[in-house]
């Protein structure tokens, strides 16, 4: 009898281990098929995000790419609106370059997209108009682009400037950042330097104005005190534009007199265009004020700023060009108003600027018009 049982027993113990053996194996086998399937299914995860970032939107079909900027190009016309645009350009490489293909310049669009733009010529047929407001405890000012005719709206900020006391002489820092005003700064633009008297100025650019420009030899036009820090930012200033105030040496009544000479692109051309240009050949637009009449009725000087202007003021002017590079054989036409610039607030004014000139040359004219100049009064 117990050798009996304890055949039994053995028998039960073999068929209990055979089946504990195969219960382990196909949960093994389950744990392997789960460890491919998540294997696999991270794989293939991972495979998508490296395809998602490796640039899918770049690998649009040119065509396709170039008629969706197309259409946004198109339809967004305006700010804000506009920084859709601009949003196209950010995606990648491939789209900035094809962006920069469609959009046009200010001059044949008639409209601001990129920071470069503000030194390009504005529109041949109408001008940008803009606005200025002063903060006189910070002695700063700011461009903004119109948007509205309302002068109470401040529009899309553009640039940014800031008066500084330079020893006997003013300097305004140019920049595209309101909250960054320094030479050292990736958002200079330009600067604008005063004499003494405040009755002559240098316009200063950051950049070349055409292939071959050299920088300007004097030291207050050099950006970096020390070595120049990296070879893609130059080291020093150049001159594009000079404005200087007549002297009004009899006091006679009258508002001030100013010449401008400032080295503007001619018609059509680019900025690329005019880095391919060498210095010998860049031609000079030369401005002054055109001559106000006077009013029997009012007894004062009087001009038509066409309602862009609603405050008397000294600093009120009208330029045209006497010698204009980006007309035929480079004569002027003085009754077109290339650049007006006008008071409608304590702090506030109005700026409209058109071909040749750019938003960049236009505000560095307008900021000389601030300050005190008994001389020329």
């Amino acid at each position: 009898m117990s050798l009996r049982n304890s055949c039994l027993s053995r028998r039960i113990s073999r068929s209990f281990g055979e089946a504990h053996k195969s219960s382990k194996e196909t949960e093994l086998d389950a744990a392997d098929d789960s460890v491919v399937s998540s294997t696999t299914s991270a794989s293939m995860d991972s495979g998508a995000a490296a395809a998602h970032s490796s640039g899918s939107w770049a690998g649009l079909l040119p065509e396709l790419l170039g008629e969706i900027i197309r259409r946004v190009e198109t339809t967004e016309d305006s700010w804000p609106h506009r920084q859709n645009v601009v949003a196209c350009a950010c995606v990648c490489k491939r789209w900035r370059e094809i962006t920069k293909d469609i959009v046009k310049s200010p001059f044949l669009s008639g409209k601001i997209t990129f920071p470069s733009c503000l030194k390009q010529p504005g529109p041949r047929e109408f001008p940008h108009q803009c606005l200025i407001r002063r903060n006189k405890k910070t002695s700063t000012f700011y461009l903004y682009l119109a948007l509205t005719p309302s002068f109470s709206e401040k529009g899309k900020f553009l640039l940014a400037a800031r008066r500084y006391r330079r020893g006997a002489h003013s300097e305004y820092i140019i920049s595209l950042d309101a909250g960054d005003l320094s030479q050292g700064s990736n958002a200079y633009v330009g600067k604008l330097s005063s004499d003494f008297l405040g009755t002559n100025f240098t316009i200063y650019d950051s950049r070349p104005p055409h292939n071959g420009a050299k920088p300007s030899s004097s030291r207050g036009s050099r950006r970096f005190a020390s070595k120049q820090i990296s070879p893609q930012v130059p080291a020093g200033n150049f001159e594009v534009g000079q404005v200087s105030y007549k002297f009004n040496l009899l006091k006679s009544r009258g508002p001030r007199r100013m010449v401008c000479t400032v080295k503007c692109p001619s018609s059509g051309e680019t900025a690329d265009d005019i880095k391919m240009k060498k210095a010998e050949n860049a031609g000079c637009t030369i401005l002054r004020n055109k001559s106000p009449r006077w009013h029997e009725h009012l007894q004062c000087w009087c001009l038509n700023f066409h309602g862009r202007v609603t405050v008397a003021s000294v600093k009120n002017f009208q330029l045209v060009a006497t010698v204009d590079q980006s007309q035929p054989g480079g004569k002027g036409d003085e009754e077109t108003v290339l650049l007006q610039f006008g008071k409608v607030g304590d702090d506030i004014f109005t700026m409209d600027y058109r071909q040749p000139l750019s938003a960049f040359q236009a505000f560095a004219i307008c900021l000389t018009s601030f300050g005190t100049k008994l001389a020329c009064e």
